[in-house]
């Protein structure tokens, strides 16, 4: 005997064909809300959503500013899955360009992780978010032996703190030149691999490339001279009118030692004050650096999760 679907069971068809899941409270219960794939018109309810927690959702919140909710596959691009209730977000995930997953989920973690990785059909390469919410996407996906699995110092600087090194006057600052490029370049896979965002391979010289054209396409990276030597270099990875987000900050292993690097993040954030930020975000889990933004006035407020697989 063929059983007909019942109406409840074609409305959930319907849904998940349109990449809407119904998921209940927290505690179980009765249906609270729908995951769906965020789409134009949904600017609001994301950004009322993420602002107050903007420590932890830097790259979220300037990504979907720069390219909205398109998903070409396009730098800065991802597929967004959000859990709604009563027309509210509480939960999101970002399945971007580049496989990464950025999560911003106090609950449905899970449940908007899936969606999110099922809609872009991209390979997931890794997790971005509160260390606490990375951790439990991680145990949801089934996450086994990730190349990376760090829990970073997340700091905070109110720039009008902002504690400028005398050094700074000797020293030169400015965006990088076209021909100084292929120094970044390898400047770059040495990061990527010093920090374990990328693993020594075939792969390692285009993310280098890529990461340095795409900041230097935004405006968003800047080198440190002395005389006529480049020292240091600085990167904001992700950037708001009243925000910015320190990254990628790089000093040769020779030249370490000497303050290049604290001068060159000094600069840039003088920069991005006088732009009108008033405050600055980054994470670290190098001692030394940790000391070295401190000396600018940075004070840890938390933790954040990196998961690369």
């Amino acid at each position: 005997m063929r059983v007909e679907p019942t109406s409840a069971h074609l409305r959930a068809n319907r849904l998940k064909s349109l990449g809407i899941h119904r998921v209940r409270s927290s505690g179980g219960g009765n249906v609270a809300g729908v995951i769906r794939i965020l789409r134009r018109g949904d600017e609001e309810a994301l950004e009322a959503f993420l602002a107050p927690r903007a420590e932890t959702s830097m790259f979220l919140r300037a990504n979907s500013r720069a390219a909205g909710f398109e998903d070409r596959g396009e730098p800065m691009q991802a597929t967004y899955a959000a859990a709604f209730e009563a027309d509210t977000i509480v939960a999101v995930a970002a399945h971007c360009w580049n496989g990464v997953l950025l999560i911003q989920a106090p609950r449905h973690a899970g449940e908007v992780a899936h969606a999110a990785i099922d809609a872009s059909g991209r390979r997931l390469t890794g997790i971005i978010g509160p260390v606490d919410q990375v951790r439990a996407t991680r145990d949801v996906l089934a996450l086994v032996n990730p190349r990376m699995d760090d829990a970073d110092d997340l700091y905070s600087l109110d720039l009008a703190a902002l504690r400028v090194p005398d050094q700074l006057e000797r020293l030169s600052f400015r965006r990088p030149r076209e021909s100084e490029l292929p120094l970044l370049f390898a400047w770059r896979e040495q990061y990527l691999v010093e920090t374990k965002l990328a693993a020594p391979g075939s792969r390692l010289r285009e993310e280098a490339r890529s990461g340095i054209e795409l900041s230097h396409l935004q405006h968003a990276h800047w080198v440190l001279q002395a005389g006529k030597k480049l020292v240091a270099y600085t990167a904001f990875n992700a950037r708001l009118p009243d925000i910015v987000q320190v990254g990628g900050v790089w000093t040769p292993p020779d030249l370490r030692g000497r303050g290049y690097g604290r001068c060159a993040v000094a600069a840039s954030l003088l920069q991005a004050r006088a732009e009108g930020a008033r405050r600055a975000i980054l994470f670290t889990s190098n001692a030394s650096g940790a000391r070295a933004y401190e000396a600018l006035g940075f004070v840890r407020t938390g933790g954040f999760g990196l998961l690369f697989v």
